[in-house]
């Protein structure tokens, strides 16, 4: 995964601090007395510390492998999961970018399954190697098709 990736999800956990702080702290600078305002300012501070710390273990634990018949998929910080997907069950694969992961110069793959529900996504890949690689998944599950 790209480095980008744990900017990515600083600047996410950023801008969400800094919006859910100031909007409630001059709420509750309205509505109670400054301390509170003070202690609401405080939690999101910290918020935004704890956010930043993790966004790098957030991206270290993201990976994927390409096995001769399934694609593996493990993620998680504080639970890990590991999710197999046969490249016969894919149906669709694609590549998505918001503004943000644009202007970091990262991608997300998406493999849709016809029963999964599970999210299964590679996120914060460079955009060259998230074109490559929906490209060889897409080819393989041609390839093991099941006739679905």
């Amino acid at each position: 995964m790209s480095p980008a990736l744990a900017w990515y999800r600083r600047l996410v956990v950023g801008a969400v601090c800094l919006v859910a702080g100031v909007a409630g702290a001059a709420l509750l600078f309205l509505w109670a007395p400054w301390p509170w305002a003070a202690a609401w300012l405080a939690a999101a501070l910290a918020a935004f510390a704890g956010g930043w710390l993790l966004a790098g273990r957030f991206r270290g634990s993201w990976g994927y492998a390409e096995a001769a018949e399934e694609l593996y998929l493990t993620y998680g910080v504080f639970v890990r999961q590991l999710v197999v997907v046969p490249y016969g069950r894919m149906q669709v694969v694609d590549v998505t970018a918001d503004l943000l992961e644009q202007a970091l110069g990262i991608a997300t793959v998406r493999v849709r399954t016809a029963a999964s529900t599970a999210d299964t996504r590679v996120v914060g890949l460079p955009l060259a190697e998230a074109v490559h690689l929906r490209d060889r998944l897409a080819a393989r599950s041609e390839s093991f098709s099941t006739g679905l």
